[in-house]
């Protein structure tokens, strides 16, 4: 990764952290203004995010969306409980107080942890799922309050319809445009009770998160093998969402584990800097990790969170910190072969920007592949239906089917990856990392990168829309191309870019959603140089598409 900070991997000094009063300060006095596109709201693939120091991420923002949630359940006929959970960014308490206004203003039937704690993404999830089962009316759905592994500075916002997965496209766009026609009208018609008045309504309930949750871990995981192997397990909960549910995990399964830190710090002080020496609760970053992995050997396996718990971070010997694509073919590999009451004709499912080495993984196993486009929420139906059995991708989050076949989440569960990593060990004697090792010594070595490269607003539409006419090249890195793709192989839906796929390589291109530039994704099985080969090559092609 290119300029790498000084600060990377080391803790910052107080005065390069966050002034939480003054940022919580922003979220309430910082009015956003929608003719300006920074300040509007937004849904990405992972719900609004931003900063109160932006006015990106403030009060109307928060009262806003929940207006226009509360009227998408109206619409929808979704009369159920609303399961909210936040994270331990200093903001999401701030937006919480302020979706409870609002959802008790119109009697919503809302459940808060009973002890005002932090939910993780995939409890949420859990819960909505655990709640509709067998239910054909009457259906629950959520919010999570996370802007996932981002900076102290961002909060963030995302809505879990009844099926527990992250909301589809066309119900985001919804809510984002509605609210931003609220917060174009001054909120003049949005509902609200004051907050001493509102968290006393009789609809605000107090809800047992851990236990359910907790509890139902054995039918995800095989909990008695890591108990019995004695596996030693390093848990880091990163300051986050999960730093409540290791210690009754650890308790009830009699696990072998040390949590190596259990500090909430709103600043994420602990924390060493990722590699642009911005504190990033990033479970992927070597440099983010730093703590951990220094400790990995004390461990036979240890893992991390992101800050909502939907990522994992694992740290296994000999590679210290495990690249997410080397472990999600690893996670691919022993799940498909560990699980006897899941159907023969179980899927795969895979971001297209993630490893090839689990289309690989999935061809040697005689399993149908399905490859879909960024973004957790395609691989819903499939976990739904019971036709996907894991559903992951490059950015370190996965999740996948119950031990007899069923739906567990459809979120991304960090929690049960960092054990699934521990339940390898127990029943192989051999880490993931070891696996790792043996997978690539017959199914070849993957050579992985992503880099950014600018692009105009203009251009990154042109890109978004691109044919594969409109790619001439026969040939990538001197290999034979076998297919341009601008739509995902297993669903049909854009891809919002390109990819260029050869026997030997890949790589796809994709628009930022934020940033005035584009990704580059690609890997090579032959080496590094082949890597730069058709980095450098796609670069210059795509240039060549700009300028046309």
């Amino acid at each position: 990764m290119a300029n790498i900070s000084p600060l990377a991997g080391k803790t910052l000094d107080q005065s390069q952290l966050t002034d939480i009063p003054a940022l919580v300060a922003a979220y309430y006095d910082r009015k956003p203004d929608v003719s300006i596109p920074t300040q509007r709201v937004s849904f990405g693939t992972s719900g609004h995010r931003g900063s109160s120091f932006h006015t990106s991420f403030n009060e109307g923002h928060i009262l806003a969306i929940c207006e226009a949630i509360c009227r998408h359940r109206k619409a929808d006929g979704i009369d159920g409980p609303l399961f909210i959970g936040i994270d331990s960014h200093a903001l999401s308490v701030p937006a919480q107080r302020s979706a409870i206004e609002v959802f008790a203003a119109h009697g919503i039937d809302v459940r808060i942890d009973q002890n005002d704690g932090y939910t993780p993404t995939p409890v949420i999830s859990h819960a909505i799922l655990t709640y509709n089962k067998g239910r054909t009316t009457g259906l629950a759905d959520g919010v999570v309050v996370t802007p996932s592994h981002n900076p102290p500075t961002d909060g963030g916002f995302k809505y879990n319809p009844p099926n527990g997965g992250p909301a589809d496209t066309a119900v985001t766009k919804a809510i984002q445009d509605m609210a931003n026609e609220l917060l174009a009208e001054g909120l003049k018609d949005v509902k609200r009770l004051p907050y001493d008045e509102a968290k006393n309504a009789p609809s605000i309930k107090r809800y047992d998160y851990v236990t359910p949750y907790v509890a139902d871990l054995e039918n995800v995981i095989d909990m008695a093998a890591i108990r019995d192997a004695g596996v030693k397990i390093g848990i880091d909960p990163l300051g986050g969402a999960a730093v409540g549910y290791w210690k009754p995990i650890v308790e009830k399964y009699g696990l072998n584990a040390t949590i190596v830190s259990d500090v909430v710090d709103p600043q994420f002080a602990f924390m060493t800097a990722d590699w642009d020496g911005q504190i990033r609760m990033d479970c992927s970053s070597p440099y983010a990790m730093a703590r951990l992995i220094k400790m990995g050997e004390d461990f036979d396996v240890a893992f991390a969170n992101d800050t909502d718990a939907d990522r994992h971070g694992i740290v296994a010997m000999p590679d210290g910190l495990m690249n997410p694509n080397h472990y999600l073919a690893v996670a691919v590999s022993y799940l498909f072969q560990n699980r006897p009451e899941w159907k023969p004709d179980l899927g795969v499912g895979k971001t297209l920007v993630s490893s090839g080495l689990i289309d690989r993984v999935v061809a040697d196993m005689g399993r149908k592949l399905v490859e879909v486009p960024v973004g957790l929420k395609w691989f819903v139906p499939g976990l739904m239906d019971g036709s996907l059995g894991f559903g992951g991708e490059e950015s370190a989050g996965a999740t996948f089917l119950r031990r007899d076949g069923s739906v567990w989440t459809t979120d991304k569960d960090g929690l049960i990856l960092g054990l699934l990593a521990a339940e390898i060990t127990a029943k192989t004697g051999k880490n993931p990392s070891q696996h790792y090792h043996e997978i690539i010594a017959r199914l070849g070595t993957p050579y992985y990168a992503r880099i950014d490269a600018a692009a105009n607003p203009e251009q990154k539409a042109k890109l978004s829309k691109l044919a594969p006419e409109q790619f001439p090249l026969e040939e990538l890195a001197g290999d034979k191309i076998i297919a341009k793709l601008t739509k995902a192989p297993g669903n049909g839906a854009a891809i919002g870019g390109l990819k260029v796929v050869t026997e030997n390589g890949w790589f796809a291109a994709r628009p930022s959603g934020t940033e005035d530039v584009y990704k580059i994704y690609a890997e090579s099985f032959k080496s590094p140089a082949h890597l730069k080969a058709i980095q450098d090559e796609a670069q210059a092609a795509i240039s060549k598409v700009f300028a046309s």
